[in-house]
């Protein structure tokens, strides 16, 4: 079997800011932005991985999703528990001085992790935690 990554989805619960942290932050260009019902898709990835996208999406769009669920989801949201993704970069000391100009929200400086990685952390505008890793 050869099975690749094509997208991973991240929740977004202001569209705007999540075009603007994804876009105009991270330098990730737009595939795609949907608005259906009040709710809107945007599918981003990075220039040079035309095959591998984020598609941010309302996270109460799920029809099959409760409204206990719904409220559970809003509340690890808020609290950055909910979404996360891994990405990588060749110059992290760059990258983090980078974002560090922008009004992101750090979580963690660059490290060198126990585990082998050196890697530093932000949130998005939804909270998701978004880790940035050192490609060695």
């Amino acid at each position: 079997m050869n099975i690749t990554i094509q997208s991973s989805f991240l929740p977004q619960n202001d569209p705007d800011a999540a075009l603007a942290f994804y876009r105009d932050t991270l330098k990730f260009e737009v595939r795609n932005d949907v608005g259906f019902n009040g709710m809107r898709w945007i599918t981003v990835g990075p220039t040079d991985q035309p095959d591998v996208s984020i598609v941010l999406h309302p996270p109460a769009a799920d029809p099959g999703i409760t409204d206990d669920e719904r409220r559970v989801i809003t509340e690890m949201m808020a609290k950055g528990t909910y979404g996360g993704i891994l990405l990588a970069t060749k110059d992290l000391d760059d990258t983090f001085t980078t974002l560090q100009a922008t009004d992101v929200d750090i979580v963690q400086e660059p490290t060198e992790q126990p585990y082998g990685v050196r890697d530093c952390a932000v949130r998005d505008p939804a909270g998701n935690l978004i880790r940035i890793q050192e490609s060695r």
